[in-house]
């Protein structure tokens, strides 16, 4: 095994043991905020609109924050958003804008001219692992079945999932791949353009599996459309332990596709504690752990420097991989 997978693997397990196992820190007698702005980089009905609404709906429902609005500015993989907040930096006190995976991965492409560097860190807030799936009567039963059919001819084994060659979906298979032992650029993947052109490619057969979050395979799989070969996280999840994880077929894979808060750049270090605790009392509340539900993610609360650590940590395995599968 080359070094750098054994680099990568070791990052990765211990960023995603760290973020996975950090404790929230009940913030006592915690003000209410009069109000919070939701900055989302995309459009409605996507994840980045879930959490920051179902964030709202939380601080809300559980009187830490007396009003949430919300905003959705599309454009540039996210960069529009992102620039818009840090030109108006001086007048973004009150905004909170989310993130995910991507404003890692479309930094390191080029396709945004910024990076999480460039905002203020508030805090990672939630995750969904990934999974790889097939359909429930493929006869690929198990990871090790689709590893035998990719070993006789790896153009055997098509991988699809809603995002293009190089982006994250394509990664966490590869990831997979490179866990197991294999050559992470010889199977062949198929972009769609979302998530529900990805499956109808697996309904009809143009894909064998399907790589996708966790919490889209959970819907799935409780449909009984889908089977799920395994999941990134680093023990089986309670929301749907049914489901085997990677590690605990041999498989060194673990990836959790965090969602988070970023503040402009110059947020004052009062109003970053103050938006802090006041997610972190969120997580603690019935209120979040309804939303949080409902959306089928996992808490990996982790605020300011560790959050910020855990980026750092998640840009070297995710730039190592795209170098080795020629995207950088």
């Amino acid at each position: 095994m080359n070094t750098l997978g054994w680099t990568r693997r070791a990052l990765i397990a211990a960023a995603t043991a760290s973020f996975a196992a950090t404790g929230m820190a009940k913030a006592e007698g915690h003000q209410m905020m009069d109000s919070v702005h939701f900055l989302i980089p995309g459009g409605a009905g996507g994840g980045w609109d879930g959490t920051a609404r179902g964030t709202g709906e939380a601080l809300m429902n559980a009187g830490l924050v007396g009003n949430a609005t919300y905003e959705n500015m599309s454009g540039g993989g996210g960069g529009v958003a992102i620039a818009n907040l840090i030109e108006n930096a001086a007048s973004s006190d009150g905004t909170l804008m989310v993130n995910s995976t991507p404003i890692v991965i479309r930094a390191l492409t080029g396709e945004i001219s910024q990076s999480f560097r460039d905002l203020t860190m508030v805090a990672g807030t939630v995750g969904d692992y990934a999974a790889l799936v097939v359909l429930a009567d493929s006869p690929i039963e198990t990871m090790e079945d689709a590893l035998e059919i990719y070993r006789e001819d790896p153009n055997a084994l098509t991988i699809g999932g809603g995002s293009v060659p190089g982006g994250m979906d394509h990664l966490v298979a590869a990831i997979v791949m490179q866990g197991a032992g294999e050559d992470p650029t010889a199977f062949n993947y198929i972009g769609y353009d979302a998530g529900g052109e990805a499956m109808a490619g697996l309904l009809s057969g143009e894909i064998k599996a399907l790589s996708t979050g966790f919490s889209e395979a959970i819907g799935l799989a409780e449909q009984g459309e889908v089977r799920i070969l395994g999941v990134t996280a680093p023990d089986r999840v309670p929301a749907y332990d049914a489901a085997p994880t990677f590690v605990e077929q041999g498989i060194d894979a673990q990836f959790v596709n965090w969602r988070g808060f970023f503040g402009a750049p110059g947020l004052s270090e009062e109003k970053q504690a103050e938006y802090q605790a006041m997610l972190a009392a969120m997580m603690e509340t019935p209120e979040w752990e309804e939303v949080r539900a409902r959306m089928g993610l996992v808490n990996i609360y982790q605020p300011g420097e560790e959050f910020t650590q855990f980026l750092e940590q998640q840009e070297i395995q995710i730039g190592d991989l795209m170098r080795e599968l020629g995207f950088l």
